[in-house]
């Protein structure tokens, strides 16, 4: 395969399927590999790619070419997984926000750039099946197929709007990306958590999800497919009090619900005999919602009200989303700490990651609007420090 890649030409178009909704991990069970005048190579990662050195000549070669990917921040978690990283990249997703495409799935920019209509009816298989139906292979074969032409019709595109140094900063960015840390309490995340009203039974309810995610990982089970949120809430608000209760509730459901009764049992044993109850209410971090600013910090949402307009008014004039003029919780950073943290605006905001290209288009009408929605005595504080000693 590696030997047929390199008779090609151009970047490499590169994909993957993962199981999302199936299985626990977020593994590769499949990896679509392209470029131009070579066939679509497609390979099991989970039977061919198990040893990270015989890995080695593949990821050699791949990081030695441009990758095209569609929503890259989906795939480069799993392909890291397997020692495949690249050294730049062309997301053809983010690409067409910027080149303002109404839609940005794959079908509709390939409709948009090509011409050409994708059938989409297999993008939420369980990838890990074997062996994959033919017409799965198809499917992912055609993801990748269409690959080149769509990034070279895109770039031409940006490159007519004026916009490409803003997508090759973008790009280079995503090189960076790693997905968020997983928090301590993910189990506060449970859908219909709000519901419970005691310390007791969020206790029972962490005691559930702990349980849960354990056997998940244990069996490689997508958790809600043991048993959905709904039951892990039903039970923390109406504990049973025998297993044969448990056994018998309708609301407590699922594909598991039954047959690790025994494990659901001793976790909301757990739960009620636990002396370590989780607060009703977690305490906050970094700065207030945005949603309480009206009535609680009216100066800062001032300046936030101020400053949206600037973001839109900019995401219409360039045809750009107003997300991609400034990541919006970039924008409630700066207009609740304007003032206060002594850095100019284009210093704070490439502080925060904000690419230069977005630094250069927002500072300085930002900087206007939130002048011109501080009170005069915070302006003339701001502009002479001193004037608060």
């Amino acid at each position: 395969m590696v030997a047929g890649l390199r008779d090609g030409t151009g970047p490499i178009a590169v994909d993957a399927e993962r199981a999302s909704g199936f299985r626990y991990s977020q593994a590769a069970y499949l990896i679509q590999l392209h470029r131009r005048d070579t066939p679509v190579y497609l390979v099991d990662p989970q039977a061919a790619m198990t040893n990270e050195s015989s890995n080695l000549k593949l990821a050699e070669f791949m990081a030695s070419l441009p990758w095209i990917l569609h929503a890259s921040t989906q795939d480069l978690p799993c392909l890291r997984e397997l020692g495949l990283h690249p050294t730049a990249l062309i997301d053809t997703e983010l690409g067409s926000r910027l080149a303002g495409l109404p839609r940005v799935g794959l079908g509709a920019v390939v409709e948009h750039y090509l011409g050409l209509a994708l059938a989409k009816e297999h993008s939420a298989v369980d990838w890990s099946t074997r062996p994959l139906p033919d017409s799965w292979l198809d499917y992912a074969a055609l993801d990748v197929e269409v690959l080149p032409d769509l990034a070279e019709a895109l770039l031409k595109d940006l490159e007519q709007k004026s916009k490409r140094e803003f997508a090759e900063q973008e790009f280079a960015h995503l090189l960076n990306f790693s997905p968020k840390e997983k928090k301590a309490d993910r189990w506060r995340s449970t859908s219909g958590a709000h519901a419970i009203k005691s310390a007791r039974g969020l206790a029972i309810a962490r005691e559930l999800w702990e349980a849960r995610e354990a056997l998940a990982q244990k069996l490689d089970v997508a958790p809600g497919r043991l048993i959905p949120d709904s039951s892990i809430v039903f039970v923390a608000s109406e504990p049973p009090r025998t297993k044969s209760e448990l056994a018998g509730a309708k609301s407590f459901n699922g594909r598991a619900s039954r047959t690790y009764l025994d494990t659901w049992w001793q976790a909301i044993q757990n739960g009620l005999a636990t002396n370590d109850l989780p607060a009703l209410k977690v305490p906050a971090t970094g700065i207030p919602n945005h949603r309480i600013w009206p009535n609680r910090f009216p100066e800062a949402d001032a300046r936030l009200k101020a400053a949206k307009p600037i973001i839109q008014g900019l995401s219409e004039e360039y045809g750009i989303p107003a997300e991609n003029i400034l990541t919006p919780d970039f924008l409630r950073q700066l207009c609740w700490n304007y003032g206060q943290s002594g850095l100019e605006v284009n210093e704070f905001l490439a502080n925060l990651g904000a690419r230069p290209w977005q630094v250069a288009l927002v500072s300085r009408p930002l900087e206007q609007a939130l002048d011109g929605a501080m009170p005069a005595a915070a302006r003339e504080e701001y502009a002479d420090p001193s004037l608060a000693e």
